[in-house]
């Protein structure tokens, strides 16, 4: 069973996930945020579950990720699911 996309209710709104050839695109709304390739390395992947994490979350005051490490960890699961890693 493969996974084709996911949607996630955020904080500024929509994030969906959709797997491509190369592993995932997400958008948020209408913008496309960033495309995750299967084969980038894990520190790589992390960067990129943070980002997505800002959007899902919300920022705090310094503009930093308002989510705890495990918060992000389960987007990058999310992540990683729909790329097929």
């Amino acid at each position: 069973m493969t996974i084709r996309s996911i949607e996630i209710d955020g904080h500024a709104g929509t994030i969906t996930i959709a797997r491509t050839d190369a592993g995932a695109l997400v958008t948020a709304g209408n913008q496309v945020a960033f495309e995750m390739r299967r084969d980038e390395p894990r520190e790589a992947r992390f960067a990129r579950a943070y980002e997505a994490a800002k959007v899902i979350y919300g920022r705090d005051r310094k503009g930093r990720c308002a989510a705890t490490n495990s918060m992000i960890h389960e987007v990058w699961t999310e992540l990683d699911r729909v790329a097929g890693c």
